[in-house]
């Protein structure tokens, strides 16, 4: 039988992009990789055979990530990918993998209603930070809640989600409203006229990437508390409030699986890592965190089985898991999904994410929301 060498590295593909909306989390992202990538090598790579990361310029649109991925698996030859950030741009690359039979690890909440066979979803599903965070505001707050978003499908399937859970508990939606991309401050005051007008109780928000800045300012500016009106959050992360005056972000509340303020001996190593790489002041997402951790459980599943064998591959990965900063992970054998830790978090004075529940147990993703219920009482 002859036999083949051990080729010099295993290449793998990122797709992050630097100029997108969404540039400043998708750069924690990348760099979250990059640092998993390493702790890999160090670790003896792939049964001897190191991770090499190969990254191409992505520009602004979802066919700009559609064109990178091609470029990756039919020219570089990657039998895996990690990254896109918005729903947009997974639903862009995901027939490239399908139809060359490549995995993607995709490390961002979304909008749950999806399943590949060639993908894995490491962010949180919707009862993972949806339901958390609807309970938390309807008792807490009330039942009076204003949508404000961004017109894609993330925003409009969430707000859907959304709805459907305020409803159930009794609530009102008393407006739902969509800024253009880059709408800017003008807009975001319009929709605080909107917020003066109806009174809601909180403010779902679900404006991505380089709006956000806007809306809370808008929202600081027009004078409200958020002690009483919180804007409400899953995709507000440490990279955007990183981008605002403390004063203006603080008293909001957001939903994730792990923020930089985990108080574990492991997620304070990865933060130490993290910020030794990149900087002291270096934000870090609960987006990063996925990125991270995703690389070690392919790494280790890569590790049992040919890298290059699709099928063998996926069988080593069902049920998986891993020792993650936010707590141990596992990816679902059923519908390649991640069980997580939901956790609730206050922006508070310097800009710091204040923990205000976490999980006890892991949380099992049910992207279809199957028992993603609430009742009045709650």
């Amino acid at each position: 039988m002859p036999t083949f060498p051990q080729p010099a590295t295993l290449k793998v593909g990122l797709l992050f992009s630097s100029t997108c909306m969404t540039a400043a989390v998708e750069a924690t992202q990348a760099q979250a990789t990059l640092l998993a990538i390493d702790e890999v090598n160090e670790q003896g790579g792939i049964n001897g055979v190191p991770l090499e990361a190969v990254s191409l310029p992505i520009g602004t649109t979802p066919e700009s990530y559609r064109q990178a991925a091609l470029e990756l698996c039919d020219r570089h030859g990657v039998q895996v990918l990690f990254g896109t950030h918005m729903s947009s741009t997974r639903k862009a690359v995901l027939p490239v993998v399908e139809s060359r039979r490549r995995l993607l690890f995709y490390p961002t909440l979304y909008e749950g209603f999806e399943y590949s066979p060639f993908v894995y979803y490491t962010g949180a599903a919707p009862n993972q930070n949806s339901l958390q965070l609807a309970r938390h505001a309807l008792k807490h707050f009330g039942r009076r809640v204003l949508f404000v978003g961004v017109p894609y499908v993330y925003p409009v399937e969430s707000n859907r989600i959304m709805r459907d859970l305020f409803e159930q508990a009794g609530g009102e939606v008393v407006d739902e409203i969509y800024l253009p991309f880059g709408a800017g401050i003008d807009a975001c005051r319009s929709v605080m006229a909107r917020v003066r007008e109806t009174r809601p109780d909180v403010i779902y928000s679900t404006v991505v990437g380089g709006d956000i800045p806007a809306l809370y300012g808008a929202y600081h500016e027009a004078g409200f508390d958020p002690a009483q009106r919180p804007i409400i959050s899953l995709s507000t992360t440490e990279a955007e409030v990183a981008m605002m005056p403390a004063h203006v972000s603080a008293g909001h509340i957001c939903a994730a699986p792990w923020f930089d303020t985990v108080d574990t001996p492991l997620s304070r190593r990865f933060v130490s890592r993290y910020r030794h790489r990149y900087g002291a002041d270096a934000p870090i997402t609960a987006g990063a965190e996925a990125a991270y951790f995703q690389v070690h459980l392919y790494a280790q599943a890569a590790r049992k089985a040919a890298p290059n064998d699709l099928d063998a591959l996926r069988a080593a990965l069902a049920g998986s898991t891993f020792e993650a900063p936010q707590g141990p992970v596992r990816i679902d054998a059923e519908n390649h999904h991640t069980w997580l830790w939901p956790r609730l978090a206050r922006i508070d004075a310097n800009g710091r994410f204040e923990i205000l529940e976490q999980a006890e147990q892991q949380e099992h993703p049910s992207p279809y929301l199957i028992e993603l219920l609430l009742d009045s009482n709650e």
